[in-house]
């Protein structure tokens, strides 16, 4: 099987060209590439198939095997890997996810794609369809026992559930102690990725992330989104918000007139491969 190693500020999959490779358990599979000492390293596994409803289609799966909705780093990735191998000449490109198509614009230098900017949809703020147990309308700085504590949650789903919480250092914050507890909260029926924020200024925040099924990463595209929509619901930030993540800087606007989400970013190939499946 070819592969491709790509990046979207340090989120990192392997990308496999499904209209080339025929990929029979990408579960399995995604297990197997995604450990960092016996397999190739990363985050999960991105197939880009063929689509009868938009240009391309991309199914994720995270490191430990289960499948994910959405992925904005990942999409990103997706965006630069169709133009820059020549699977489209097209700088507006459609793909379907399991959480819907979303719509990306390239930014093309010399013939490379170096910056994308995907429209993420709208932000879910309903509860019983993030999903969580809540019996309210939404969930906005509402107090929740996690483990042993007590936070104040924001729910957003940006086509996966995330839990936004602030506080005022991140960067000591014992995330590995702290992550699992979220990420299996009963609250949250099919799990949930948390992010941990702390507020800079109006135009800048800066997170930490737990995401479900692959523990801290150093960047979450549709967490980044979630964080930005929790900040100015919050009323911590303008509509357009910087989100510094662990592995890099994301833009995210939030345009509150079309109730649309855009996030804007780079994505970098890292190496090409092929190994024994």
């Amino acid at each position: 099987m070819k592969f491709t190693k790509m990046q979207g500020i340090g989120n990192d999959y392997v990308y496999v060209n499904c209209f080339q490779e025929q990929i029979e358990n990408p579960s399995e599979l995604s297990k197997r590439i995604s450990d960092r000492h016996f397999g190739i390293g990363s985050d999960g596994l991105i197939l880009i198939k063929p689509s009868e409803i938009a240009d391309f289609e991309m199914e994720m799966y995270n490191a430990d095997g289960s499948q994910g909705a959405m992925c904005g780093n990942g999409m990103r990735c997706v965006g630069k890997y169709v133009y820059d191998y020549g699977l489209t000449d097209k700088t507006q490109v459609s793909v379907n996810t399991k959480s819907g198509i979303k719509y990306l614009d390239l930014t093309v230098e010399n013939k490379k794609v170096k910056q994308i900017r995907v429209n993420m949809g709208a932000p879910e703020l309903n509860p019983a369809k993030i999903p969580m147990i809540y019996q309210g309308d939404k969930v906005i700085s509402q107090p929740f026992n996690v483990g042993e504590n007590i936070y104040e949650i924001t729910a957003v789903s940006m086509g996966n559930p995330h839990a936004v919480i602030y506080t005022d250092d991140v960067k000591n914050l014992p995330l590995e102690e702290i992550g699992p507890k979220f990420e299996k909260c009963s609250v949250f029926p099919e799990s949930v990725n948390t992010e941990f924020v702390r507020v800079i200024d109006r135009k800048t925040v800066e997170m930490r992330v737990w995401e479900r099924g692959s523990g801290e990463t150093l960047a979450c595209g549709t967490g980044a989104c979630a964080v930005a929509v929790a900040s100015i619901l919050n009323g911590y930030t303008e509509d357009e918000v910087t989100v510094r993540l662990l592995g890099g800087d994301l833009k995210i606007f939030w345009d509150r007139k079309e109730n649309l989400v855009y996030m804007t970013g780079p994505a970098e190939i890292v190496f090409e491969g092929e190994i024994e499946i």
